[in-house]
């Protein structure tokens, strides 16, 4: 039974698990926006927003905490140097997710993941 375990497995090892919400934060971080399914969007966000409250930060136990979650030194630099002081002013609430319907092929429900 899962009692008490936290988050989505997706079917596949938790290794690969952890890889894809680092890309699809990296993802995220880089173009502003991504089309994903519902799920997965739900679970990247958490890791979205604590990104970027580090970038906010920006001293380097924040730079080097964000290399070691997403697993990229330019998304780190952009995190730090331009998305941070961006949102330099509001208290969270960083993404947004706007639902976009079903996808043909096996009916998932379809959302855009962005930055607000």
């Amino acid at each position: 039974m899962r009692h008490q375990r936290k988050g989505r497995r997706f079917g596949i090892q938790p290794s690969h698990r952890r890889q894809m919400l680092a890309n699809l934060a990296c993802s995220v971080l880089e173009h502003g926006r991504i089309k994903t399914t519902e799920a997965r969007a739900k679970e990247v966000r958490p890791l979205v927003e604590k990104a970027i409250t580090m970038g906010k930060a920006g001293d380097l136990h924040s730079r080097r905490t964000i290399i070691s979650m997403l697993r990229n030194k330019q998304i780190s630099y952009k995190l730090c140097n331009d998305i941070g002081p961006k949102y330099a002013d509001r208290a969270g609430g960083y993404t947004r997710i706007t639902h976009l319907g079903t996808r043909l092929g096996d009916a998932a429900e379809m959302v855009y993941l962005e930055l607000v």
